[in-house]
């Protein structure tokens, strides 16, 4: 009888209940949950975007420190002096005159949703819009970018990041593309299928005979494998990989080629282990090739298919498009070009045949990569008009991320807080899966480094819950 007692005294059942008694103590405090989630092991954050998840203080240093010029109404910044300097002036002297903190809180303010109020100007744009103004001053901010970025996460627990880093420049001369583009997109009008591949077949052909292989082989073997080994970016509990993407509103003849390249570059780097689609999904390019662009991935597909790809998708809400443009992004994705994972996913509930959609993504294992924070900054969606419940319901498996860290001013730890306080029907143990989904559907290729990432978790639950049952 005594040994049954122990027995069910240590059983992982009890004390995992026991996690959760306590869980749901906490959940309606949010400072209390914030030093839970905080300890908590938390594994990957695969909805990662390199610049946007740099916090803007870095790229002001930078910006600062090679002394850019700056116009001091509009923020713009050049690294080299504009054509007309006619109102432009340069840190050095803004700082000499003791204006450089007044311009810095001007900065964050343009750069980030620092101090945002709601009112002034649309969110959506705020955050999109900031990439382009602190563009400049993000090549000199690749190494303190990417070692910042590891360091945050050790602290905050995190143990793999998949953060999309760049697009790969390919200067190879296309010449005049006009005609094509027409082309794609009358053939785009009539869903064309047959017309569509055989000039995607035409074009793939000319990109391999002007060698754009040697732009995806430049970038990973002359830059990314020498950047990560110089920076020593991978240690026993912290490891960093890479997705390509490319950018959904240039002309389509450009985006394919750099699609070509992302997925060369892919296939050949186990660093570089994905490829993705971003940018406004609602833009007017966006919206108009969008059946385009899953004919190229698809197209991609078939001729790299050991190559993983995530794809934003659903990115949308009512009112920022028309209805019936809420109705078919997500599907078009999932059915059409057959993404590993889809992100953001936020109309889910708009889609037609919503119901057979959820039921095919938990039958084919495809994740939804929420990103509580940033729908909420940028869409307006939030709690109970938020999809993720919807997913849980129909078993789709799902990971939290933070999507743009840096510009949304947040942390992986304050999505976790934002998803225990909102959601009640969401339980420790499902946000523990949550943590390991962010390992297992990752698109690690190395099996060794899978399987250690799995394996300390499971030793840093242990040791975190073991630490929670002695201060509860």
């Amino acid at each position: 009888m005594k040994k049954l007692l122990l027995l069910l005294l240590y059983s992982p059942s009890l004390h995992a209940q026991t996690i959760n008694d306590y869980f749901e103590k906490i959940r309606h405090s949010a400072v209390e949950l914030t030093a839970f989630f905080s300890q908590m092991p938390k594994g990957g954050d695969l909805h990662h975007h390199f610049s946007g998840s740099v916090y803007t203080e870095t790229f002001i240093d930078a910006a600062v420190e090679n002394d850019f010029y700056v116009h001091p109404i509009t923020l713009a910044i050049r690294r080299e002096a504009p054509v007309d300097t006619t109102g432009w002036t340069r840190f050095s002297k803004i700082k000499r005159d003791g204006l450089l903190f007044d311009f810095k809180q001007r900065l964050f303010r343009k750069w980030s949703a620092r101090d945002y109020n709601e009112t002034d100007y649309p969110s959506h744009r705020q955050f999109f819009e900031s990439f382009d103004h602190f563009g400049p001053a993000t090549d000199l901010s690749q190494e303190k970018g990417l070692l910042e970025i590891k360091s945050r996460a050790k602290a905050e627990n995190v143990s793999y990041i998949e953060t999309m880093f760049r697009v790969i420049r390919c200067n190879k001369d296309l010449g005049e593309t006009t005609e094509v583009n027409s082309l794609f997109r009358s053939y785009q009008e009539k869903k064309d299928y047959s017309l569509t591949r055989r000039t995607l077949d035409s074009l793939y052909s000319q990109f391999q005979s002007m060698k754009v292989a040697e732009c995806a082989i430049g970038f990973t073997q002359e830059y990314l494998h020498k950047l990560h080994a110089s920076l020593k970016l991978d240690d026993s509990s912290f490891t960093l990989r890479y997705q390509a993407f490319v950018i959904r509103l240039q002309d389509p003849v450009t985006l394919f080629k750099n699609l070509v390249v992302a997925f060369e570059a892919a296939d050949r780097s186990p660093l570089l282990v994905g490829v993705n689609i971003v940018a406004p999904e609602h833009y007017d390019v966006a919206m108009q090739d969008y059946w385009l662009h899953m004919q190229m991935f698809i197209y991609c597909k078939a001729r790299y298919p050991n190559v993983k790809y995530s794809m934003h998708a659903g990115e949308l809400t009512l009112g920022l498009v028309k209805p019936e443009d809420l109705t078919w992004h997500i599907s078009e994705a999932v059915y059409q070009a057959k993404p590993a994972r889809i992100g953001h996913g936020v109309d889910i509930a708009y889609e037609k045949e919503n119901y057979a959609l959820l039921e095919h993504m938990r039958a084919k294992d495809i994740p939804i990569e929420i990103n509580l924070g940033s729908n909420e900054f940028i869409l307006k969606v939030k709690e109970d008009r938020h999809p993720i419940l919807l997913y849980k319901r129909f078993n789709v498996p799902i990971v939290i991320s933070t999507d743009d860290e840096g510009i949304l001013r947040t942390n992986l730890i304050e999505q976790y807080v934002l998803l225990a306080s909102r959601y009640p029907a969401i339980k420790y143990a499902d946000i523990k899966r949550m943590v390991y989904n962010s390992i297992q559907y990752s698109f690690i290729e190395e099996a060794e480094v899978k399987k250690r990432l799995r394996d300390n978790l499971d030793r840093d639950f242990k040791k975190f819950e073991s630490m929670v049952m002695r201060y509860k």
